[in-house]
């Protein structure tokens, strides 16, 4: 299925399963046809296949809970209070719930917006944020669950060593201490816990919320008899023995009961050396140990594929832990600070089962709900990297990842997380990681926050969660409270698990496939652009502000690749549009021809580099499509001022599609083959085409009355752009002839059309590709003209136009004497004269225009491209084909050029 028609194969009634009962031996069976078999073999084949799904009770609640208690809850409680005092210890439970609490709203709100597969937050943010983002943030919360498995692993060993270890100066006889203590001993115990949870993992999701709820019910009766031994337990004295190096430390810690005192004295901070590391606490260290009881909130999230509703499930039962876990810690803060003294919480991490009822109870609590939270963590990391195998974003690095056993159970990702827990356990001691695991944790709750900010942000109509608790106010108070935390408690590991997610989010950007899924940036692209077109009013325009935008006409992309490429060049920022008129009457066709061929056409623009929208029409012929296009083409403010029309001659046209390079890689990696058979093969040369010369001129016609800029391109099939870019030696340059040479009698340089000429070729000189080109202005003079006074009127202009070109003379007489202008000896000929106006171009003789061609020709150093100045076409539309063969006259064999008409203002010489 894929996710851009889930309607499609989304069944609004089916029958259940679990209604169909198959047959049993003996009963009466129809066995005459394929009917009774299939009726008695596909129920039971759909059971044995189809794995058992998980409540909320016991996929998203009891995981929750168990994560969110873990190591905080028994052990380092005391240790909050301690060093922290009652107040700030409360004041970072609150911090801390306020931020995953934001964070909750958001998964909420993303959960219940559609169905949820394998994979948890990374699979909300990823469908939500786009691969990139998804993925990188997927890997960071992959290593925070291997992370939070080993702290928790280490945890519990630590407990262990604490009740039954061996420490230097010890009497190796006392009385439950057996078990060696020692850096590599303490590795060895957390292998052997570890590999309990991977035997509980790799027998699936079922196994584990059975095991889980065992533990959930010893854990609820520790803490209820722990509550009890608050109020029931007299003062004692807890004798404590902790050791700094070598060195053993004997002291007396006082379990005084509730007692004024006692509270007054815990109230405030007293930061202090934590015995287990050496290192000094701070508010920010001590924030860190605690937020981890905190961190197990997306532990239901990662069950979600093995849940059976997880949009309803996991708002339900994250909210309902979160809430729960709150009370809890709340209410052991105070108990704690109202009967234990600092030297009690500062030094004896696992007082709890000193002060209690009996004291193996903590302890068997302690074990019990660090297990778990070890076991969630591992398979929450399974699940993730599972659902990253399963989106391919790391190619064949993660296939292996894939595989399941017949329940469903990703053993192999079970493995994998597994061997790199197993690598974390070198660090050792609870306390080093904590602060990574904690800052993994807080960067994924700000994606998931920013995730659902994106979403609330783009008003996409689908966007619809039945969870409707939460704002873009919660979401970015989520986010700033998880970015200024994290710093706060490792500047350095922030700032390197940002750059690490990064360099991810690039990676994948460049190496991973195209996803279904949906990209959030083209929703929230979508809605800031409609946002600013709807400010780009046409009616401020100015035309200081002027740039070309474009609307080329493409017949067939397999020859026109030079001149797409070289109008991206001089669009300069602005609208660049390639059209394409596709002759049909729809009235006589079964669908729309134009939507197969759109996907061609984008991939055009994208091997192309380019930067272009793409507007396709179809049209009974060519002029009304151009029509339609000239008239719909862009939106609001960005409309295209500039239409440009490949020349109308008989040149035989090339394929150039294959000759270019981004088709030839496309063609070896296998892309290519989908695209390029959509573009209709080249031309013949003795094939009629699609257009005649009387509609092309009408074109021409056309787009001038729409007050549109026209440009025709000639001999671009000619232009080389990889080899002028690529000249060493030599200078590039660009020949601009702003005289209408089909008007020898008017000697203007400055009238709209020559001006617009003139900044079109600036345009392009500016583009930096092009900045080593060298503008030459040519200008027609007759013998007897004041050369100087023309030269500098010109300069002048240029420099108030801020225009660097060179200006070059070209003496003419002998050209301008083949002009037609003669006294005129009739009437008819008057009458002709106006019908043609402006151009009178029935006046010009061929042999005037071969001897322009000829001049344009013989200036020295041929140029990349050239500028030649376009007349309007005739009024009489009798006359189209004249002038288009004049056109052809003049510039036969110039190369690459461009014939250019301007009808509006684009200069300006005011600041």
């Amino acid at each position: 299925m894929t996710e851009k028609t889930p309607l499609l194969h989304y069944r609004l009634f089916s029958v259940s399963e679990d209604h169909q009962s198959p047959p049993v031996v003996g009963d009466n069976v129809p066995d005459d046809g394929v009917t009774g078999t299939a009726a008695a073999t596909v129920p039971t084949h759909s059971r044995r296949t189809q794995p058992k799904k998980l409540s909320t009770f016991f996929g998203v609640v009891i995981p929750t809970l168990l994560s969110m208690f873990s190591v905080v809850v028994f052990l380092r409680v005391g240790f909050v209070v301690g060093q922290a005092g009652l107040y700030q210890a409360i004041a970072m439970f609150i911090v801390a719930y306020v931020i995953i609490s934001m964070t909750v709203l958001s998964v909420c709100a993303i959960s219940t917006n559609g169905a949820l597969d394998a994979g948890g937050a990374y699979y909300m943010i990823s469908r939500a944020l786009g691969p990139e983002f998804g993925g990188s943030i997927g890997i960071m919360f992959f290593f925070a669950n291997i992370c939070g498995c080993a702290l928790y692993v280490l945890g519990l060993v630590e407990s262990i060593v604490e009740m039954f270890g061996l420490q230097p100066g010890r009497n190796a006889w006392a009385p439950g201490h057996v078990l060696p203590s020692s850096y590599w001993y303490d590795f060895l115990y957390g292998t052997v816990i570890l590999l309990i949870c991977l035997l509980v993992c790799l027998v699936g999701a079922n196994i584990y919320a059975k095991a889980t709820f065992i533990i959930f019910v010893i854990v609820s009766s520790v803490l209820l008899i722990v509550f009890i031994s608050f109020f029931v337990m007299k003062e004692m004295s807890v004798p404590i023995t902790y050791y700094e190096g070598n060195v053993t430390i004997m002291v007396n810690g006082t379990f005084t009961g509730f007692k004024y005192t006692t509270l007054k004295d815990n109230l405030s901070p007293q930061y202090g050396i934590d015995y287990t590391t050496g290192v000094m606490m701070t508010f920010t260290s001590v924030f860190a140990v605690m937020f981890n009881g905190c961190t197990g909130i997306m532990a239901g999230s990662n069950m979600s594929g093995d849940l059976k509703n997880p949009s309803y499930s996991i708002p339900r039962g994250t909210i309902t832990a979160v809430i729960f876990t709150y009370i809890i810690y709340n209410l052991l803060c105070i108990l704690t600070a109202c009967t234990c003294d600092r030297v009690l919480l500062k030094k004896d991490y696992g007082f709890l089962g000193d002060i209690n009822l009996w004291h193996p109870l903590v302890t068997i609590g302690v074990y019990s709900s660090t297990l778990s939270a070890a076991m969630s963590a591992l398979i929450g990391a399974s699940r993730i990297l599972y659902a990253l195998a399963k989106d391919d974003l790391f190619g064949v690095l993660l296939i292996p990842a894939k595989k399941t056993s017949k329940s469903g159970n990703p053993w192999v990702a079970v493995l994998f997380s597994w061997i790199l827990v197993q690598f974390v356990l070198f660090a050792g001691k609870l306390n080093t990681i904590a602060g990574i695991v904690t800052i993994f944790f807080l960067l994924v709750y700000a994606a998931v926050d920013l995730a659902c900010l994106a979403l609330e942000w783009a008003s996409a109509p689908n966007f619809r969660p039945t969870f409707r608790y939460f704002t873009w106010h919660t979401c970015i108070l989520g986010i700033i409270g998880c970015v200024v935390m994290m710093f706060l408690i490792n500047p350095i590991y922030a700032s390197a698990s940002i750059a690490f997610m990064l360099i991810l989010l690039l990676v994948i950007h460049y190496l991973s496939p195209n996803s279904s899924w949906g990209y959030i940036s083209q929703a929230l692209i979508f809605h800031q652009v409609r946002k600013y077109l709807l400010m780009l009013d046409v009616r401020k325009e100015h035309v200081k502000f002027w740039r070309p935008q474009v609307l080329l006409m493409v017949t067939n992309p397999r020859t026109s690749i030079p001149l797409i490429n070289f109008m991206n060049d001089l669009k300069k920022s602005g609208l660049y549009v390639l059209g394409h008129v596709e002759l049909g009457d729809l009235d006589c066709l079964p669908s729309d021809p134009l939507q197969s061929q759109y996907d061609s056409w984008l991939t055009l623009v994208d091997k192309l580099n380019i930067k272009a929208f793409v507007n396709l029409t179809l049209s009974t012929c060519v002029r009304h499509g151009v029509q339609h296009l000239l008239f719909i083409s862009g939106l609001g403010g960005m409309r295209p001022n500039t239409l440009v029309l490949g020349f109308y001659d008989n040149c035989r046209p090339d394929d150039l599609l294959k000759q270019e390079p981004a088709f030839n890689t496309s063609i070896s990696d296998g892309d290519s083959p989908v695209m390029l058979p959509n573009f209709p093969p080249v031309r013949a040369t003795c094939a009629s085409k699609c257009l005649s010369s009387k509609e092309y001129v009408s074109i021409i016609q056309d787009a001038m009355k729409m007050l549109k800029n026209v440009v025709l391109a000639r001999y671009f099939s000619k232009f080389d752009r990889k080899e002028l870019l690529s000249r060493k030696c030599g200078d590039i340059f660009v020949d601009v002839w702003p005289l209408n040479l089909m008007r020898p009698d008017s000697t203007s340089y400055v009238d709209t059309s020559s001006l617009f000429l003139l900044q079109m070729a600036c345009v392009f000189n500016m583009v930096h590709t092009w900045k080593r080109a060298k503008l030459r202005l040519f200008i027609c003079v007759e013998s007897g003209m004041k050369v100087e006074v023309q030269e500098g009127k010109l300069q002048q202009l240029l420099k108030e136009l801020r225009i660097k070109a060179t200006i070059q003379t070209v003496t003419w007489d002998s050209v301008v004497s083949l002009h037609w202008h003669k006294t005129l000896s009739s009437k008819e000929d008057e009458d002709s004269i106006f019908s043609s106006f402006p151009t009178n171009s029935m006046m010009i003789s061929d042999q005037y225009l071969q001897a322009v061609n000829q001049m344009i020709l013989g200036q020295s150093s041929k140029p990349a491209v050239r500028f030649l100045y376009l007349p309007r076409p005739p009024a009489d539309t009798t006359m189209y084909e004249r002038y288009l063969q004049q056109l052809d006259i003049m510039t036969k064999d110039l190369g690459p050029t461009l014939l250019i008409h301007g009808v509006s203002a684009v200069t300006s010489t005011d600041l």
